[in-house]
């Protein structure tokens, strides 16, 4: 599928970004082992983590646009929340976990937070990024099989 032509939908061009935040992503949480890590670079996946999250909902809700389903309302949590109730995504209170880590860390500088967030990434929030890329993976190659 070429993915710059007019008819190709718009979530199959958003999910390159998408795809390309997550290989990023997994980059940055591949350096975590490293005790020396330095702040700055923590600092750099926690955006990362922002980064990917937001290409995720956006991606998903142009996704289900194309689906046809009815969003009432374009937020991130409304997104997630029908995503889940369609059976587009699993662990949906996991999903709003990861949407409540993005939302205080960029509305607070606590270091509790931080350090929280960063620790979850590995373990609760990759995973879930991880199964939406395969999803759309799956969705993508259908279309393509066309």
């Amino acid at each position: 599928m070429d993915e710059a032509s007019a008819d190709t939908p718009r979530w199959v061009q958003r999910f390159r970004n998408f795809d390309g935040a997550l290989v990023l992503l997994r980059e940055g949480v591949g350096m975590l082992d490293d005790p020396s890590l330095p702040v700055m670079a923590k600092e750099g996946l926690i955006q990362r983590f922002a980064f990917t999250f937001e290409l995720a909902w956006k991606t998903l809700a142009d996704f289900l646009d194309f689906r046809k389903v009815t969003l009432e309302r374009r937020g991130p949590g409304d997104v997630l929340r029908m995503a889940f109730a369609t059976g587009y995504l699993g662990d949906g209170p996991i999903w709003m976990d990861a949407l409540d880590a993005r939302n205080e860390l960029s509305h607070t500088d606590r270091r509790q937070a931080f350090e929280r967030v960063l620790a979850d990434i590995p373990v609760r929030f990759i995973g879930l990024f991880e199964d939406l890329h395969e999803m759309l993976m799956i969705e993508r190659a259908a279309l393509d099989g066309r």
